[in-house]
């Protein structure tokens, strides 16, 4: 029997990759010394697939930021400010794309279906000359036969390409993006043609956009393209992956039919539909690949049930055709559960890392063909049996209060205009107020700190005494910059959502479980593995102590209840709205402890809330009640005059537009710049919004300096749909990431660019 993994973790497994690349972007290293780290951690990946009996193992997965900008690269989309001449696309102008330079902004970055991955936005029009301008697949490819390992190579598949890109800048926003397939597809021949020539005998074409909902002329571009594909792929087989949810009958129907595809992979975690449509309509003679090891979450499978839908698959289409493969890249999880020493012997027994899930799919694999480690599986049904009775996963007082919560929508008394007014009354800010995320730089002396504290190297004094330094610090240069609004940087908090966790009951933590979220940056999702509550205050002091350094409005700074959901790996022994709950109550009595505290404004952040928007219409409205039902529970009590913010990034927020509204905050903050002011076309279509909001003015995740100008024309733009009393001046996101050299000049910027705007509507 066969294994399959469709993608692998690229970071390694103490995030090597990540430091090669910030020093080679810091000018530290050269380009020669980043793909040295890269090489050795293929060549590691590679072996270790081979070592574990894995049969398709797959190649070009890896990438230096982004796989739908490396496919971008290798069909030669360069956006025209990039100023590319042709020939093989180098590290210059593939950063650019990805990060900005000082002369020019980075493409949007936007999450990559319902995942916290962002990919790079290819831009698109009738005008681009595509052409072969990168031959990493090939390269790849022939790097791991050199090795002796034979790969499955990957690619974004042509349709769910175009389909996940947007018009350029200048082009019509209904131009149909479909149209250039007949221009792309000679690209993918030329791809093709060399890797046959290397001697390729499978490729893989992920077209994960066949579980969303489609229509009738998306679906035939499939048909076309495969068909266009056909005679340049003889030769190979062609495997066609989909995953993250249920495929659609008619997609289904669609991809099962395509000209010259050999198997198709589906997840069968999260498309559990997928597997009626299997079993009563699929293809004889072709390949299932079955996705029934999760490739998004942290838990060991169940190994014993997964055989059962395995043998039950291999009754349907044949011993020689069945597949056991990941439910998706692994890319999703954490790489190497070996690297975790201060996780106890109970919590470890549950979970399986990438490097587990490999064993896992191989294990299964031989067992359907007689050669099952009872071992094995006989250790993997008693963690099973574990965690389902372990009295640590179970607190009744906490599944009582969430109970409770059913029969109230939790909304405030009063509604938020006249919470507004009264929260000017005791603010007193100007119009435009400007503000910021909430975080500020994180220097090597701040982390240096935290670390030696969690070592036990400095005392606790120690450590409060260096914390306080730095939020006087931030606190004074905001006083400096003039801004209205003041945060206190953050500087206890190395992750937005681990340090909430560490403080409350039911998550676990890992020393090395790190997920990459975009180029560089990796986060450290917390395991929610039991009933969730807050045992003490976890921010009031640090608040608190901000506060008594000014006389200006101090930020509370909170993570709300669903984006600590979608940022942690979440327990799958119950509904995730249960698991939202619990935490919701958690961060309402955090609220109501920094009100009581003097903190008259609490920002409890929602970056997330639109990245577990489901991918399919049907589930959206279900999914919606529940996460904004969660984020008003966490501020129902508070006051009229306490002001409650919210803050969204990095996705389209235009189709929830009124579920935000929904949310009751007083003011949201919310990523604007990077998407083009994607954002702004919703309130021009007509919607009203009464509450505070400040779209950002410039984008944070790009090295570049905004000028006042630049903002200025934003604010502008901004004013023309928006109402002059509602609208607040900000970045797009927090500001961890930036150097202060960045972070000073961009924020004086901003703040003149608000002062001359009040001048001239004063006027």
């Amino acid at each position: 029997m066969a294994s399959h993994i469709v993608g692998y973790p690229r970071m390694g497994p103490k995030r090597e990759l990540k430091f090669a690349l910030e020093s080679f972007w810091d000018g530290k290293s050269s380009a020669e010394d980043l793909q040295t780290v890269a090489a050795d951690l293929r060549s590691s990946i590679w072996k270790q697939m081979a070592a574990a009996g894995i049969k398709y193992i797959p190649s070009n997965t890896f990438s230096y930021y982004d796989q739908v900008l490396d496919t971008t690269t290798m069909i030669g989309a360069v956006p025209p400010r990039y100023n590319w001449n042709g020939g093989e696309i180098g590290f210059d102008t593939y950063f650019s794309m990805a990060r900005g330079n000082a002369s020019v902004p980075a493409m949007e970055m936007t999450k990559w279906f319902d995942t916290n991955y962002h990919y790079i936005v290819p831009e698109l029009g009738p005008e681009v000359k595509f052409t072969y301008a990168s031959h990493k697949a090939v390269n790849e490819y022939k790097e791991a036969k050199a090795l002796g390992v034979d790969t499955v190579p990957v690619f974004v598949g042509p349709v769910s390409y175009l389909l996940l890109s947007k018009p350029a800048k200048g082009v019509e926003k209904t131009f149909d993006l479909l149209s250039l397939l007949d221009k792309i597809l000679p690209i993918y021949k030329e791809v093709i043609a060399e890797l046959k020539e290397a001697g390729a005998t499978w490729i893989q074409f992920d077209e994960a956009t066949l579980v969303k909902d489609l229509e009738a002329h998306q679906l035939q571009a499939f048909t076309k393209a495969y068909a266009d594909l056909e005679s340049a792929c003889s030769g190979l087989n062609v495997l066609v992956a989909t995953y993250f949810a249920d495929v659609p009958a008619d997609a289904f129907k669609t991809l099962t039919t395509l000209p010259g595809v050999a198997g198709y992979t589906f997840d069968l975690v999260r498309g559990e539909q997928t597997l009626d449509l299997i079993k009563t309509s699929f293809p004889s003679g072709k390949y299932l690949f079955a996705g029934v090891v999760d490739g998004r979450n942290i838990w060991a499978n169940d190994l014993a049930a997964s055989l059962k839908v395995l043998e039950s698959l291999e009754a349907v289409v044949g011993k020689d055709k069945l597949v056991v493969s990941t439910s998706s890249s692994l890319q999703h999880t954490a790489v190497d559960l070996v690297n975790e020493t201060k996780l106890d012997d109970e919590i470890k027994s549950w979970l399986a890392f990438a490097a587990q899930k490999v064993v896992e799919v191989g294990a299964l694999a031989k067992a359907l063909v007689g050669q099952k480690d009872e071992a094995f599986f006989a250790a993997n049904a008693a963690a099973q049996a574990s965690r389902k009775c372990s009295p640590r996963v179970t607190n009744e007082s906490v599944q009582k209060a969430a109970a409770a919560l059913r029969g109230s929508d939790h909304r405030r008394a009063t509604n938020v205009s006249a919470r507004l007014d009264a929260q000017q009354k005791k603010l007193n800010l100007p119009i435009l107020p400007t503000t910021t995320i909430g975080s500020f730089p994180q220097t090597i002396e701040l982390r240096r700190v935290r670390r030696e504290y969690k070592a036990k190297k400095i005392s606790e004094e120690e450590y409060i005494k260096a914390i306080k330094e730095e939020i006087f610090k931030v606190v004074q240069l905001q006083e400096e910059l003039d801004i209205d609004v003041l945060v206190h940087g953050e500087p206890e908090r190395n992750d937005m959502v681990e340090y909430f966790g560490e403080q409350l009951s039911g998550f676990a933590f890992t020393a090395n479980g790190w997920v990459q979220s975009y180029g560089s940056r990796c986060v450290k999702p917390p395991i929610i593995y039991g009933d969730v509550s807050r045992p003490k205050a976890m921010t009031v002091f640090w608040s608190s102590m901000a506060q008594e350094m000014t006389k200006r409005p101090m930020k509370g700074m909170l993570t709300g209840p669903v984006t600590i959901l979608n940022w942690s790996f979440v327990r799958n022994d119950q509904p995730r709205f249960e698991t939202c709950y619990q935490i919701a109550l958690a961060i309402k009595d955090e609220v109501e402890d920094l009100e009581k505290a003097g903190i008259t404004v609490i920002q409890i952040d929602e970056a997330a809330l639109r990245e577990g928007l489901p991918l399919r219409k049907a589930e959206h409205a279900f999914y919606l009640d529940w996460a904004v039902h969660s984020f008003r529970i966490t501020n129902v009590g508070v006051q009229d005059t306490t002001q409650i913010h919210t803050h969204m990034c990095y996705s389209n927020f235009n189709d929830i537009i009124h579920s935000i509204i929904n949310m009751d905050a007083d003011v949201i903050t919310i990523e604007n710049s990077r998407s083009d002011e994607k954002l702004l076309s919703v309130f021009r279509e007509g919607v009203k919004y009464g509450a505070g909001i400040g779209p950002g003015v410039y984008d944070i995740h790009s090295p570049r300096i905004p000028s006042t100008e630049e903002i200025h024309d934003r604010i502008n733009k901004m004013l023309a749909v928006l109402e002059t009393n509602i609208l607040w001046v900000n970045p797009d996101c927090g500001l961890k990431t930036r150097k202060y050299a960045e972070v000073k000049p961009a924020l004086e910027n901003m703040v003149a660019a608000a002062k001359k705007l009040r001048a001239a509507l004063a006027k």
